[in-house]
């Protein structure tokens, strides 16, 4: 049993599925380097640094990220914008964690974290349990792909897959492709598969909401307003593209003159060759892409009992209302690098309140 400081930022594994440790992550790890006298310990799930962004995929080139917020204490400069994302922001990672010594744990698995002894949260993971006096938690949403359920899916003869798995349009060459979302990730892809493939469809619950004008401070401040006051009434939180709109860039505005980004109304069922609807229109595809988005990790924190009826888990700031001793970073309007920067000083801040009200026992934290 380690008994110490634990930074909690890791989630249970599951098959197939990857805890990663990113912006949120190593933001409260520095923080607490620079201003917490105490103990800690980052614990990642994933095999090497970068977070979620080491799993994207290679078309998703940095010249096309809407935007990387530096990490407190080193800039991101020189970027080739032609190289994929993963690699420029992995890189990025590794050379943070190694100037400010960061010394992460890495690949650890959490599977619970439960209330232990004096007062203390046990976290229990793959190299063994920490006895910790206070947790931070941003394990993201990459392990938590969001697979809608309609009717006959289970007998499309077809190729079904979701973002988490998308390899670059390459593969769609000659295929008639259904892309299902909204988001900026359904855009990006079919935008991608569109010049490749034989056909392509999209289909959306609502109607996509294109943003123009200027999205300055005051718009950005509103759209995380929006986000965090559904986390504020225990609500499972929404992403901030989803009140933001999608960003009006040229390669959007030329995809919307071809007629690439012409939405059709979520279908009605899956058949064995396509999709319907109940008018009785019909579209023979493929593949079904399913761009539908990722959900908070945060199984593992069941057992201290964080959720609300409606779902989510309260936070005021970024502690858990249920838990003082947890804070969620990278949860709700904090997903984001720029985000997790500011919550992350926020959690460590309250933490060493905390800590200082409650000064004799150590503290611990974990990531994923």
């Amino acid at each position: 049993m380690n008994d110490f400081m634990v930074e909690e930022v890791a989630a249970p594994r599951a098959a197939g599925q990857r805890i990663t440790s990113g912006d949120a992550a190593v933001t409260p790890g520095t923080a607490g380097q620079r201003v917490t006298p105490v103990d800690f310990v980052v614990l990642d799930h994933a095999p090497r640094p970068g977070g979620a962004w080491q799993f994207r995929w290679p078309s998703l080139t940095y010249g096309k990220v809407h935007g990387m917020h530096a990490l407190p204490g080193m800039e991101l400069t020189g970027a080739d914008p032609a190289r994929p994302s993963s690699e420029v922001i992995g890189a990025y990672f590794d050379t943070y964690e190694r100037t400010f010594d960061l010394r992460i744990h890495r690949p650890v698995d959490v599977t619970a974290v439960r209330e232990g002894e004096g007062g203390r949260l046990l976290v229990e993971t793959s190299e063994g349990g920490y006895a910790t006096r206070a947790l931070i938690n941003a394990t993201g949403t990459w392990d938590r792909p969001f697979w809608p359920r309609y009717p006959g899916q289970e007998t499309f003869r077809g190729l079904q897959l979701h973002t988490a798995g998308y390899p670059g349009p390459a593969a769609f060459a000659g295929k008639r492709v259904l892309v299902v979302g909204g988001g900026a990730s359904g855009t990006q892809h079919l935008m991608e598969i569109a010049d490749v493939a034989a056909d392509t469809f999209w289909v959306t619950r609502r109607e996509p909401v294109f943003r123009e004008g200027p999205f300055g401070e005051a718009e950005g401040r509103a759209a995380v307003a929006l986000v965090e006051e559904r986390v504020r009434r225990g609500l499972p939180p929404q992403s901030v593209v989803s009140v933001t709109g999608l960003p009006p860039t040229d390669a959007v505005r030329a995809a919307r003159a071809r007629g690439v980004l012409d939405r059709l109304p979520m279908f009605d069922r899956i058949t064995p060759t396509g999709v319907a609807w109940d008018d009785g229109r019909t579209v023979d595809v493929d593949v079904i892409l399913w761009a539908t988005g990722f959900r908070a990790a945060i199984d593992h924190l069941t057992p201290l009992r964080l959720r609300e009826p409606g779902g989510g888990i309260r936070v005021e700031g970024t502690r858990a209302v249920r838990d003082e001793r947890v804070h969620l970073v990278g949860y709700g309007p904090s997903a984001s690098t720029i985000g997790a920067n500011r919550a992350g000083r926020a959690a460590v801040t309250d933490i060493r309140r905390l800590l200082r009200d409650a000064s004799t026992a150590p503290v611990a934290a974990v990531t994923g």
